[in-house]
């Protein structure tokens, strides 16, 4: 079936356009409400110029509420001329004709749906896990169910005192579908609330275990206050993280725009002369792909990564034809969450957790030491 986006043109507000996507009729003529999941194309007006998009589009589209396009637009979901705007805060010009995309809306309330988790720790506020590779964190278009939501749900039921009012378990920070390893849930508000702060306090220990094409330089340790800059042995990328204005599946550091993310990383053991570096790599902040794309602009993206590190590096051909093989089979980014540690919410004792990396990465690392 063929549909066409919704135009809207002037100033008046439509409260209900008309969408494209599954379900949508136009030959008929009949449609679902954008909430629902379509596309929109809105153009301003003479008059509307100088206006924040978020605040803009509200006003066009007032089906959706602001937050609710606030999260759109910052999911990469607007963009204008071929080119992806993910700030709301961006200011509108007369003539711009904006598309956009509304994913289809999932159910409320995930479905409960039993899988086989491993859990490192679980008491009444909290638990901690060891996420696979290929586990999608929350339910989402593409992704409705099957999810470590759903899984939670099927684990602890009852168990889950709310968050919000809603029995449901609290993700506090995510690991992409791909990435393995380490994760904290938060089962009472209360915990939910108090590991969100250490989140944002920095106050939490996470650091990861990367393969990377190359050697990533380590600057030389700088004289300077106590805990200005990182410490002796460790390397820092710092650069905003952003939608990319080329490709709205991929996150790029920008030049302007984006918000401020932090990694730090140390050089732990190197294969092939330097063509592979294992890595440890701590986050101070917590962008979507963050290790992935900062250690990608550097010149030394993740191994097996699909999205960020399939330009073919000149690291490569100094590997032997077994470990090229061994590389070339690794199907996802070679990355792990190995170490997680926080204050517990309720007494304050400091929980510390180490998790090996999965067979697939230890057996890769295992090929990459026998060179």
């Amino acid at each position: 079936m063929t549909t066409r986006p919704t135009t809207l043109s002037g100033r008046s507000p439509v409260d209900d356009p008309a969408a494209t996507g599954p379900g949508a009729s136009a030959a008929s003529g009949l449609s679902r409400p954008l909430t629902e999941g379509g596309e929109a194309v809105v153009e301003v007006a003479e008059g509307e110029a100088g206006e924040r998009v978020d605040r803009w589009l509200a006003g066009r589209l007032p089906a959706l509420s602001r937050s609710r396009l606030k999260s759109l637009i910052e999911a990469g979901a607007l963009s204008t001329g071929g080119a992806t705007i993910d700030e709301p805060s961006t200011r509108v010009k007369a003539g711009q004709r904006f598309r956009l995309a509304v994913p289809e809306a999932v159910p409320a309330v995930p479905e409960a749906q039993a899988a086989e988790l491993t859990i490192l720790h679980e008491d009444a506020e909290l638990l901690v896990l060891d996420k696979p590779a290929g586990l999608v964190v929350h339910p989402a278009p593409g992704n409705p169910d099957r999810t470590l939501v759903n899984a939670l749900l099927a684990h602890c039921g009852e168990a889950f005192a709310g968050i919000g009012g809603v029995r449901r378990p609290g993700i506090v920070h995510r690991l992409d579908k791909d990435t393995s390893g380490l994760m904290v849930v938060a089962k009472t508000e209360r915990a939910h609330l108090a590991l969100t702060r250490q989140f944002a306090e920095r106050s939490i220990e996470r650091q990861y275990l990367a393969l990377a094409w190359g050697r990533p330089a380590v600057p030389a340790a700088r004289a300077g206050r106590e805990g200005e800059g990182p410490p002796a042995g460790w390397g820092e990328i710092a650069g905003n993280i952003g939608r990319s204005p080329r490709n709205r599946k991929k996150m790029a550091v920008l030049a302007s725009g984006g918000k401020p993310a932090v990694t730090r990383y140390r050089v732990e053991a190197l294969y092939a002369g330097g063509a592979v570096s294992r890595l440890a790599c701590r986050l101070l902040t917590g962008r979507t792909h963050q290790i992935r794309v900062h250690l990608a602009s550097r010149g030394h993206p993740l191994l097996g990564d699909p999205l960020y590190g399939r330009a073919r590096p000149a690291a490569r051909m100094a590997l032997p034809p077994a470990a090229q093989a061994a590389v070339e089979g690794f199907a996802r980014q070679a990355l792990h969450a190995g170490r997680l540690g926080f204050s517990h919410p309720a007494d304050g004792r400091w929980l510390g957790f180490d998790a090996p990396p999965p067979a697939d990465l230890a057996d890769l690392m295992a090929r990459l030491e026998s060179l």
